[in-house]
């Protein structure tokens, strides 16, 4: 198993099982997980989720480098519009007034002829597809929507009150639910199918019917969640704000590599997520 970087657990029985080997012979820790016992009656949280189906190797930082760039220079953007929304509304939690706001700063979809160069992009990428690749994508598909931002929260609450990580985790999970929200709103509005819709041959494995429309992919629901997550837990602890880039670059170019998305769908989901993110640390007074 490999071990989320960043993570270091104080239980006294820690199992690590595997460390992932990336780019230039580094190893990278991607996953420490407790080995605490789950009642059966009890349904599974992230950290248990993640125990029982630990990462694979992940993709090497340079394969990463230009998703995570184009991820950053969405932060800047987002933090100027998101003053100009406290400026208006201040502090005060209003989700539904925030949400029909933060949707409209959502840029608006790629031409027709800038969706096809960037289908053309997933297109190659596919050519290039490892059994490797496919188990590293796979498995940030599955984990990335919410699991990975709750383990992370996991080990920061270890070392607080309870009282305090108590609320840190229901306003991490306020934005995940706000992310998933608003851009589901959004996608239903522009339409945009998924770049496996447009070209079935991309995922064999999605049998796609002739004439589906279905699902839409502008914004990226991984990536609204992921920088939502990564906006909040930054000002948690920003001593590990590398960490969380990296792994949300990580779910970024799984969704790429496996044409869930194209870039576009990818940045318009970072700006809108590090959004909510601004939102839910306003609010909570972080």
């Amino acid at each position: 198993m490999n071990v989320l970087r960043g993570i270091k657990w104080p239980y006294a029985l820690i199992a690590v099982l595997a460390v992932a080997a990336v780019a230039v012979g580094v190893l990278r820790p991607q996953l420490v997980t407790a080995a605490t016992p789950t009642s059966a009656k009890k349904k599974p949280g992230a950290t248990e989720r993640i125990k029982q189906d630990p990462p694979p190797t992940l993709f090497t930082d340079a394969e990463i480098a230009t998703i995570g760039k184009k991820a950053d220079a969405q932060r800047k953007k987002a933090d100027a519009l998101f003053a100009q929304w406290e400026k208006a509304h201040g502090t005060t939690r209003d989700d539904k007034a925030f949400a029909a706001w933060a949707a409209q700063q959502v840029p608006a979809p790629p031409t027709a002829a800038q969706r096809t160069a960037e289908l053309h992009q997933d297109q190659q990428l596919a050519k290039s597809r490892t059994a490797a690749g496919k188990k590293a994508a796979t498995w940030l598909e599955l984990h990335g929507k919410k699991d990975i931002w709750k383990l992370y929260l996991h080990d920061q609450r270890e070392l607080i009150p309870a009282q305090q990580g108590t609320a840190e985790k229901a306003q991490l999970k306020a934005a995940l639910k706000l992310a998933k929200t608003i851009c589901d709103q959004v996608a239903a509005k522009d339409k945009q199918p998924a770049p496996y819709v447009l070209d079935p041959t991309l995922r064999p494995d999605k049998h796609i019917k002739p004439g589906t429309k279905g699902p839409y992919s502008y914004p990226s629901r991984h990536a609204t969640r992921s920088a939502a997550a990564v906006t909040y837990l930054s000002a948690l602890s920003p001593h590990r704000v590398a960490d969380y880039e990296w792994m949300q670059a990580e779910v970024l170019y799984s969704r790429l590599y496996m044409a869930g998305h194209v870039t576009s769908d990818l940045t318009a989901g970072t700006l809108l997520g590090n959004l909510i993110g601004d939102y839910e640390l306003a609010v909570s007074r972080r």
